[in-house]
């Protein structure tokens, strides 16, 4: 065939599916159509969930256990984990996870493809590496969020879809509170999902909401409130939620320690179970059994309050009032 008339065809096929919407290149969505996908309040969740988590140590082990404490011994859960893992390496199996054999090395782990296909989870949550800029500039972030959600959509379709915003290095030099406040609108939003939602949402009749659990901006409405108090309980500045080598008292400055894992797992609640955390336990238990570091009764307390006033004034929560 003609390299020309080859060309032409293959041309012509594009815009044809294109135009259908089949081929993913529809137009940007307006902010009113965005607005719109989250104009119907979700009601609170009565009955126990069963949750998916997928994503890296930004999710861990400990915290979907908090998570199902917080929630009731009916609440189930399953997930998939790697070092820094990309929603692509969780798509593409020619991709490797690293840490695939240590973090997916207890009764909780499930294939993805197998839970979303299954059609028994209520929930399904995910989240992307951090650096989040290097995530969407080298591992195509949105694509791989239209993935998982347009197969959630037609393979499981009474699944709700989340998108778990984390944070960043606590260290990092433009001010860790700066960068929560920036980056949610910046990556999490404009450069992740609502790219994604633009992908999927090509058929007028079928529109597919993906959920944000909005954990940075909780951990930056918590600790404004805590250098307004000059500090509640233990806690007087973020680093207090962070890990530390045991050996030497080296501040992990990325990975959260039990206190805030435990933030972690309030704003998940909140968000999944659609109601207040506010007097909910604080004294948990980690994935090995152990007693989990506790926040003071005060501390607790306010990180329980702090959580509700967040997921219920950002609208991309389903719960905004």
């Amino acid at each position: 065939m003609n390299k020309k008339i080859s060309k032409k065809l293959i041309n012509l096929t594009i815009g044809l599916l294109s135009a259908s919407g089949l081929y993913g290149c529809n137009k940007k969505l307006s902010e009113d159509d965005i607005n719109a996908l989250y104009q119907t309040v979700l009601m609170p969740v009565t009955q126990p969930l069963k949750v998916y988590h997928l994503g890296h140590s930004l999710v861990g082990k400990d915290m979907p256990v908090m998570l199902a404490e917080l929630a009731g011994e009916k609440h189930q859960f399953s997930s998939q984990l790697g070092w820094g893992a990309t929603l692509r390496s969780h798509w593409d199996p020619k991709i490797p996870i690293n840490g695939f054999e240590s973090e997916n090395k207890h009764a909780q782990y499930r294939d993805p493809m197998d839970a979303i296909e299954s059609q028994e989870y209520d929930a399904f949550v995910m989240t992307e590496m951090v650096e989040i800029e290097s995530a969407i500039s080298y591992f195509n972030s949105s694509e791989y969020l239209a993935k998982f959600a347009a197969k959630i959509n037609k393979d499981s379709p009474k699944t709700s879809i989340y998108f778990y915003e984390s944070w960043h290095q606590v260290t990092d030099p433009a001010g860790w509170i700066t960068r929560l406040d920036n980056d949610l609108k910046e990556y999490w939003e404009d450069g992740i999902l609502l790219k994604a939602l633009t992908k999927i949402n090509t058929d007028e009749k079928n529109k597919i909401t993906i959920y944000m659990i909005p954990v940075g901006q909780v951990m930056s409405a918590f600790f404004k409130e805590v250098e307004r108090l000059g500090g509640v309980g233990s806690i007087k500045r973020p680093e207090d939620i962070f890990g530390r080598n045991i050996e030497n008292g080296t501040l992990d400055p990325i990975h959260v320690n039990d206190i805030g894992n435990y933030l972690v797992a309030l704003v998940h609640y909140s968000v999944l179970y659609r109601r207040s955390a506010v007097g909910l336990p604080y004294q948990l238990k980690k994935a090995d059994g152990t007693n989990a570091l506790a926040p003071s009764e005060e501390t607790a307390l306010l990180m329980q309050k702090i959580t509700w006033d967040v997921v219920q004034s950002y609208a991309k929560t389903g719960l905004y009032y």
